[in-house]
């Protein structure tokens, strides 16, 4: 049985604290209000929410060259970088998915396409944090995926247009860019307003208020993923640096006050030392006010028999970020298959994955990496298959399975159009078909079918 040196003590309960049966209900009735009013609608909750009602929450093309003119040369440098990274391993992806065509006899075509969805709507979120970095993630792999149109939206951050966030949206290829945060945002494009385009694709993290939105606009629109708080898992053996456990794990855990933040070590030693060094660290981390209460309610630190325990542990877990700081961190491809995303070894931190390196980090939480990967290229497609019968024996043959399998289901009307190939092509006969036939006017072909006075 693992042992545990730290438990999550959870968050404290907060007089007045919102509630998820309260968020749930003040998003459903602003999806509403937007619904029937629009722009008045989503001006009216900018106003309440972040005290916002430019003349326009659109960005014209003018106000998006002076903003990006006010952003430090290198942070647009840095941007371009970063977006190349992104781009050229999207492009991998994409090119790993292919259109195919297959002659399955004679005769008896079966193909697939892959079609970008034609619009998506984009949050990039603000709040704490301006997340540059979601630019990237869901804008740009969009466009790489060949979606025709992409609506960006972000909220002001403290009254005021958040410049390099800005940036990123528009390099990574946004067609229309609006000032615009939280449920207002996503409701109105997965709605339409006068002003907004109804979008059919929503991706992007945010806030619980935005997640539930999205979980609520499910259906009436496609979402990336039901996402939730950050988590990260470290997984360490006896030969980890518990420096680099502790600096690793509140590298995610200044995400937000309910950020898991876990290792999981076959060393009591390491697993000890980390603890004390997470402590140490708090003390001086800018950002601490957030990663302790994360830490101290979420934070964990469980010591397996071996590494072979270790890995059936994390795998329980099905962490969205699984840090691997082992001697052989390639083990971790073979001993896992539950993780939003894999770290291998010392020299690559989940905050590479966060930022720079090129994969994607919209990934899923709360154990959906059990059934589910992160955004991606394929995201944004919608494979689709086609079929064409160009040989009337093969149409015949296809007919008469299909009235057979149609009938043990008890489809007869299925069953009747498989009869009616076979009957056409291969001369079968069928009570049905010529009881009906008798039935009207008109006179038939060689092969029994109708053609004066067209079908009856």
């Amino acid at each position: 049985m693992p042992q545990y040196l730290k438990r999550g003590e959870g968050l404290p309960s907060q007089p007045g604290q919102t509630g998820q049966t309260s968020v749930a209900t003040i998003v459903t009735g602003v999806i509403e209000e937007i619904a029937t009013n629009g722009d008045e609608a989503v001006r009216k909750y900018s106003e309440k929410f972040d005290k916002w009602s430019p003349a326009q929450f659109k960005l014209s093309q003018k106000e998006i060259d002076s903003i990006i003119a006010q952003v430090p040369e290198q942070t647009i440098k840095d941007i371009k970088e970063v977006q190349k990274n992104v781009r050229k391993f999207a492009e991998a992806q994409k090119n790993s998915i292919k259109d195919f065509e297959l002659e399955m006899e004679p005769g008896l075509f079966l193909g697939q396409k892959n079609l970008p969805i034609n619009r998506v709507g984009a949050y990039i979120p603000g709040g704490r944090y301006p997340l540059l970095a979601s630019a990237h993630m869901t804008i740009l792999t969009a466009k790489v995926a060949g979606v025709p149109h992409v609506i960006g939206c972000t909220p002001p951050i403290a009254g005021k247009i958040p410049h390099a966030t800005v940036a990123a949206m528009h390099f990574a290829g946004a067609d229309d860019i609006f000032i615009l945060g939280g449920v207002q945002a996503v409701a109105a494009m997965a709605k339409g307003t006068e002003t907004i385009a109804k979008v059919d694709f929503l991706a992007g993290p945010g806030n619980a208020f935005v997640a539930e939105a999205k979980r609520q606009l499910f259906g009436e629109v496609g979402i990336d993923l039901f996402a939730g708080p950050t988590e990260i898992l470290v997984v360490a053996d006896e030969d980890a640096d518990p420096y680099t456990c502790a600096v690793d794990l509140l590298s995610q855990a200044e995400h937000g006050p309910d950020t898991p933040a876990i290792l999981v070590t076959n060393s009591e030693q390491v697993g000890r030392e980390t603890i004390r060094l997470v402590d140490d660290l708090l003390k001086v981390l800018p950002t601490a006010p957030v990663a302790g209460v994360s830490w101290k309610a979420f934070g964990e630190v469980i010591v397996t028999k071996d590494m072979d325990e270790a890995y059936q542990v994390a795998d329980e877990l099905a962490s969205e970020h699984v840090q691997i700081l082992t001697k052989t961190p390639r083990d971790a491809l073979t001993k896992m298959t539950n993780y939003g995303a894999l770290f291998l070894g010392e020299n690559t931190c989940v905050s590479y994955g966060d930022k720079c390196i090129g994969t994607n980090h919209v990934l899923p939480t709360r154990k959906a990496a059990r059934y589910t990967g992160g955004l991606w290229v394929g995201k944004y497609l919608r494979t689709t298959t086609y079929q064409e019968v160009t040989n009337p024996e093969a149409s015949g043959k296809l007919g008469r399975l299909c009235g057979r399998a149609a009938r043990a289901e008890l489809f007869e009307g299925h069953a009747r159009s498989g009869d009616l190939r076979a009957a056409n092509h291969l001369g079968d006969k069928y009570d049905w078909i010529e009881e009906t036939r008798q039935a009207h006017n008109g006179t038939t072909n060689s092969n029994g079918v109708h053609v004066n006075g067209g079908p009856h």
